[in-house]
């Protein structure tokens, strides 16, 4: 056995102390995460959303963990979000769940149903009605997470070239529309079409479609769909909520530490009132704003709406024939919606009468 000599001392001490700033840095190294988006960059309400929930994540951590925010088309297009949380191309998304439904049916009531919840009860849903283990066991087997991160509240009913007067309008109407509100619509003879966010204005100047739903004023306003289709219809039957999507990697997840993991989920908890509290403030100012550049705002016909709201519980029945998840999802839905009607209408009465004068 060789006796370590004085120099073999000395050259190992300092070896040690040049690796040990060294093996610090990689200790304290930030986790970083990628947020992908179905969003352009900072779009007026889901991708304002998306920012300030990688910002709040990132200061909650004390830089422990960066969030990057990636829009849409930057690594996977705004309606592949899902399959790249999935198979691990990024760590986390902010999209919404009415993008998937076509491949997961069921997913859109996630975030939104023709003539379902309200922003409230929606959330009451999700989080005492039994909503998140629905989610959660829906989106398990693919290795995903849903939250709620984000709320645009209600929407309107879209811009038109022309006014609604009747069902007859509606015939063969090419409608950029997302969620289960196109099978309502293509129930009632139109033609759905689903279009990105950020492709929705040149598909409107080209004259390939009609009409276009997107969100509420303050989201509607700086793309300026009355230049093309000035005709502002009401209510939004389509999405009477507008809860973002935050999807995050289960495998992701489970490499962090216990108090990030809580940190995230607190902070899509924050983004979902703070995006609610953003769209209820805006929107009184954005729709003023509108009728000012030209929107006429008027109501769908009660026929109109008769109808559509007829429609929506076909193609509800139709969406639990689709799979057993879908039909789980359906059922939580419509149970949460019959638990909170008495209250609901209660409420909605009180708002009327200490509204009035």
């Amino acid at each position: 056995m060789t006796t370590p000599t004085r120099r073999h001392l000395i050259a190992a001490s300092g070896a040690a102390l040049v690796a040990a700033p060294h093996v610090a840095r990689a200790q304290n190294a930030p986790i970083r995460w990628r947020m992908i988006t179905s969003w352009t960059k900072n779009l007026p309400g889901p991708g304002v959303s998306a920012e300030r929930l990688a910002q709040r994540i990132n200061r909650l951590s004390g830089g422990r963990m960066l969030v990057e925010v990636l829009p849409a088309g930057s690594i996977v297009p705004a309606f592949g979000v899902f399959e790249a949380i999935s198979t691990g191309v990024a760590e986390m998304g902010h999209t919404a769940s009415f993008f998937w439904d076509g491949k997961l049916p069921g997913a859109a009531l996630f975030t939104t149903a023709p003539f379902g919840l309200p922003p409230l009860e929606h959330q009451t849903w999700i989080e005492q009605r039994g909503g998140q283990q629905v989610w959660d066991a829906f989106y398990k087997p693919h290795g995903v997470r849903g939250l709620l991160a984000g709320n645009t509240g209600p929407s309107m009913g879209g811009w038109f070239r022309k006014p609604i007067t009747s069902l007859d309008d509606i015939a063969g109407l090419r409608i950029r529309v997302q969620g289960l509100g196109g099978e309502v619509y293509r129930e009632l003879g139109a033609t759905p079409q689903s279009i990105p966010p950020g492709d929705i204005v040149p598909a409107l100047e080209r004259g390939t479609i009609d009409a276009v739903e997107l969100l509420s004023p303050v989201n509607d306003q700086p793309l300026g769909f009355q230049r093309f289709a000035p005709v502002y219809h009401m209510p939004g039957f389509n999405k009477p909520n507008g809860a973002a999507e935050a999807l995050l990697s289960l495998a992701a997840m489970e490499k962090l530490p216990e108090d990030l993991r809580a940190m995230v989920e607190v902070a899509c908890a924050a983004e979902h009132t703070a995006g609610l509290i953003d769209a209820q403030a805006s929107n009184a100012q954005a729709i003023g704003d509108l009728v000012a550049a030209g929107a006429r705002v008027m109501p769908f016909p009660t026929d109109v709406i008769a109808a559509m709201r007829a429609k929506t519980q076909i193609v509800l029945d139709r969406k639990a024939t689709e799979s057993a998840g879908a039909a789980k999802i359906v059922a939580s839905y419509r149970q949460a919606m019959q638990a909170g009607r008495n209250w609901a209408s209660i409420e909605a009465y009180m708002a009327q009468v200490l509204r009035q004068g």
